[in-house]
C-alpha cells in the first residue's frame, strides 16, 4: 500500500550559523612603520527562519530534507575589512504550521498567513576587530573577539489545517459522505470504523458566488485525548476551525450521551476549545419520521442550533449550508487565531529514528589564527566579552 503524500507531522534538525571571527590585523606598508591596528570584524551568522506559504498544502518536501543548516559568517581582514554574513535559511511550511522544542515540547512560535516570517534561530555575531580596543593606553592590541557560537536544536512542526468548519463526530457518522455531498471533495467511503485516516478539504459553495472552507477529520473516539485511537494525531486540527459542526447519527442509542463524550474529549485537549460555536446536526435521518424527529429534538442539549440532515436524500442539506453562513458571520464569532497554543505532549509523540540515525553534521571548528596576530603569548583577560 502507498504511503500518504499528507504528512502533517516532521522532525527537524535545524543549526544557524555561527559569527566570523574578528581580525588582529595591523597596518603593514612601505615608510609606514607604525601602521597601528586595522583588524576588521567578522560576518555574522546565517539566521534560520520559519516562513508561511499558501502554496504548500503538506509537510512533505521537509520529510526528506531532515537538515536545516545556515552557513558561518567569514572572518574579518585587513584594511578594516568587514566579513561575509554567513546565508539565511528560510523554511517554507503551508499556513497554519506550529513549531515545537522537540526535546522538551515548549511551543516556538507558529505561523498563519501567507508569508509570515518568523526567526526561529538566530545566527551569531560577528567578533569584532582589534581596531575597536585601540585606546591612549593600549595602542597596538593584539587581540580581538572571536565571533558567537552558533545555536541548534531538534524542531517539531506541526500542521494545524486552517479550515472554516471543521466535521466532529465518531466514526461512521457520515462526515465523509456529508464532505462529498456538499463540496467537490472524494474522501474515501466505506461501512467500516476509521476509513478517513488523514483530514481532507472541500470548499463549499453558497449563495452569491460565496464559499467557506469545511475539513473532514477522523473519527474521534472516547479516551482520544489520552492517546486512543486516531484522535490524538488529528486532535489538533480542530484548534483552527472557526466552527465546530458536530455530526452524531439518528440510529445512535443516546444523542445527548455522544455529544457530551465528544465535547469532553475536546475539552480535555484543549480547554480553549470550549469556547468555539458549535452545531449539531443528526445524520441518516431518513431513518426517521416527522414524529420521532420531535421526540428526538426534546433530548437534544439546550443552546446549541441542530438540524436534521441526510446526505444520501439531500434533506436539510440546504438548510445546513445557511446555518453554518449564519454563524460563521454572527458578530460574536469566536476568531479561530487567538487559540492559546499548549507546549507539545512529549507522552504522544510519534515515534521516529534514534538520533543516532540522524548523522547530524559536525559544526565547524573554530579558527583562531586570524583573531591573534602576534607571537607574544596574551593574557585571559585580554579576549573582551561580547558587550
Amino acid at each position: 500500500m502507498a504511503e500518504s503524500n499528507f504528512v502533517d507531522y516532521v522532525k527537524i534538525y535545524c543549526r544557524s550559523g555561527k559569527g566570523g571571527a574578528g581580525s588582529a590585523h595591523f597596518r603593514r606598508e612601505k615608510y609606514i612603520p607604525r601602521g597601528g591596528p586595522d583588524g576588521g570584524d567578522g560576518g555574522r551568522g546565517g539566521h534560520i527562519y520559519l516562513r508561511a506559504n499558501r502554496n504548500y498544502w503538506t509537510l512533505l518536501h521537509l520529510k526528506f530534507e531532515r537538515h536545516i543548516l545556515a552557513t558561518s559568517g567569514e572572518g574579518g581582514s585587513s584594511k578594516r575589512s568587514t566579513g561575509k554574513d554567513g546565508e539565511d535559511r528560510i523554511i517554507e511550511v503551508p499556513c497554519g504550521t506550529v513549531a515545537f522544542d522537540a526535546e522538551t515540547g515548549e511551543y516556538l512560535c507558529d505561523v498563519t498567513t501567507d508569508g509570515q516570517q518568523v526567526m526561529l534561530l538566530r545566527g551569531g555575531r560577528g567578533g569584532r576587530g582589534n581596531i575597536h580596543f585601540k585606546t591612549a593606553t593600549n595602542q597596538a592590541p593584539r587581540y580581538a573577539q572571536p565571533g558567537e557560537p552558533c545555536q541548534e536544536r531538534m524542531v517539531v512542526l506541526q500542521l494545524k489545517l486552517l479550515a472554516d468548519v471543521g466535521l466532529v463526530g465518531f466514526p461512521n457518522a457520515g462526515k465523509s459522505t456529508l464532505l462529498s455531498v456538499v463540496s467537490a471533495a472524494k474522501p474515501k467511503i466505506a461501512n467500516y470504523p476509521f476509513t478517513t485516516l488523514e483530514p481532507n478539504l472541500g470548499i463549499v459553495k453558497y449563495r452569491d458566488n460565496r464559499s467557506f472552507v469545511m475539513a473532514d477529520i477522523p473519527g474521534i473516539i472516547e479516551g482520544a485525548s489520552e492517546g486512543k485511537g486516531l484522535g490524538l494525531r488529528f486532535l489538533r486540527h480542530i484548534e483552527r476551525n472557526s466552527l465546530l459542526l458536530f455530526m452524531i447519527p439518528a440510529d445512535a442509542d443516546d444523542i445527548r450521551k455522544e455529544y457530551d463524550i465528544l465535547r469532553n474529549e475536546l475539552e480535555q485537549y484543549n480547554p480553549g476549545l470550549a469556547d468555539k460555536n458549535k452545531v449539531l446536526a443528526i445524520t441518516k435521518s431518513d431513518l426517521l419520521d416527522d414524529e420521532l424527529m420531535e421526540a428526538l429534538a426534546e433530548e437534544l442539549p439546550a443552546g446549541i442550533p441542530h438540524l436534521f440532515i441526510s446526505s444520501v436524500t439531500g434533506a436539510g442539506i440546504a438548510e445546513l449550508k445557511d446555518l453554518l453562513w449564519n454563524e460563521l458571520n454572527r458578530e460574536t464569532f469566536h476568531d479561530a487565531e487567538q487559540i492559546v497554543h499548549r507546549d507539545m505532549d512529549m507522552r504522544f509523540v510519534p515515534v521516529e529514528d534514534d538520533e543516532e540515525d540522524w548523522d547530524i553534521p559536525a559544526a565547524e571548528e573554530e579558527d583562531d589564527t586570524d583573531y591573534l596576530d602576534s607571537d607574544e603569548e596574551e593574557e585571559d583577560d585580554q579576549y573582551p566579552d561580547f558587550q
